[in-house]
């Protein structure tokens, strides 16, 4: 199994079984919270390159999850109106064609309720993991395939999911969303593969379920979360990673990310801000080098016009020791200029200590994937004024 892939699920599941435990006084509650949840999808692929268009089914799949409606014991499952955490298994055949096969696919998840009526609920589920695709692209053996050129792949999905309570242990869910799979083009081809569905299905609580904590009686603070006090955040990131040119070049290339980020927090659920980073990817002087051979003119002098520096805006989810980075960027200069200025990135970080974290995030121009980068970040807080408490 492939040893950065495998480090995102680790990552995710210290996030979602991490120790439930905080320092309210008062008796010990119960920690088990426990659902199975069964649904039915029936849908179809939402095709966006030509290559893809020959694979057009309608197709059914299955999802079987154990999850925890979480209910108050951290101060941020109130916040964010007491979500849904757990992990899922997803099954599909993929129509029947012979070149994409069957996909498996394990992820956790976190789904976010919209409104606060429990027993009639409408909420946002978000989930990232692994899937083994039994079909992948072969220059002889099978090169129709486009989609896919690993087996091992990541697995998102982006569900709206409404949740109708019909007893104290049973709910039922309809939703309808987007499940993708795709490497990140650690291995090209990887125009990825796109299902739309809509599903239905039902929820069992494996035991009593416990009652919502009041958000009047917040639980204390973790080390991690933000305290409603005024202060600001310089945090510094080491990133690494490999881009996959083969099917251009003809092999893999090295790819170096050093950013620092100033975040002010906009409420205690996150941070916004403002990124500075600069980039060396060696697949850049590969294809300069490639079209001045065929040119026959020099583009460029010295390898430090190869770097990228660029400039972001940035926000950050925050749930205690997990949070996620979003950023939308634009690239100051560079030599290679084919993948446009415009760039995006969508990050994971998990805390060690207050200051340490890891880091992974996924570099993407125009919703096209090019690279995983790996890292380890420091932050440094700064409180400019502390509010006083009557």
């Amino acid at each position: 199994m492939n040893f950065y892939k495998l480090s995102i699920y680790l990552l995710f599941f210290l996030f979602f079984f991490q120790n439930k435990s905080f320092g309210q006084p008062g008796p010990p509650l119960p920690i088990d919270n426990y659902q199975i949840e069964l649904r039915t999808h029936y849908g179809f692929f939402l095709n966006h390159h030509f290559e893809l268009e020959r694979f057009n089914a309608n197709f059914p799949s299955f999802e079987l999850a154990l999850q925890r409606p979480t209910f108050g014991r951290q101060r941020w499952e109130s916040l964010y109106d007491y979500p849904i955490i757990g992990v899922s298994v997803f099954y599909s055949d993929l129509g029947n064609f012979e070149e994409l096969g069957q996909v498996v696919a394990a992820y956790p998840f976190i789904s976010f309720p919209l409104n606060q009526n429990v027993d009639n609920r409408l909420s946002f589920r978000l989930g990232v993991g692994l899937a083994w695709l039994t079909e992948r692209y072969d220059p002889i053996e099978n090169y129709k395939n486009f989609a896919i050129g690993s087996h091992l792949n990541a697995a998102g999905s982006l569900y709206l999911d409404y949740r109708k309570k019909i007893s104290p242990r049973f709910t039922f869910i309809a939703s309808g969303g987007l499940t993708h799979f795709s490497n990140g083009s650690t291995k090209t081809p990887n125009f990825g593969i796109n299902i739309l569905t809509a599903s239905a299905g039902l929820t069992w609580y494996l035991n009593r379920p416990n009652p919502y904590l009041d958000k009047k009686f917040l639980p204390i603070l973790r080390l991690y979360e933000y305290d409603n006090k005024k202060r600001f955040s310089i945090e510094i990131i080491q990133s690494f990673g490999t881009r996959d040119m083969s099917q251009q070049l003809g092999k893999r290339y090295f790819v170096s990310n050093t950013a620092a980020n100033f975040l002010l927090p906009v409420s205690m659920k996150g941070k916004l801000g403002l990124g500075l980073e600069v980039t060396y990817d060696a697949s850049d002087k590969g294809v300069i080098d490639q079209r001045e051979l065929i040119e026959g003119i020099e583009l460029y002098e010295k390898n430090s016009e190869i770097l990228k520096p660029g400039t972001s805006i940035v926000y950050e989810m925050i749930l205690s020791k997990t949070s996620f980075l979003f950023q939308l960027g634009f690239h100051l200069a560079g030599a290679e200029k084919s993948d446009g200025y415009l760039y995006e990135k969508v990050g994971f970080k998990y805390h060690f200590t207050e200051n340490l974290f890891a880091n992974i995030a996924l570099t993407a121009h125009g919703g096209r994937a090019d690279y995983i980068g790996y890292g380890i970040g420091y932050r440094w807080n700064y409180k400019f004024y502390l509010k006083k408490r009557r």
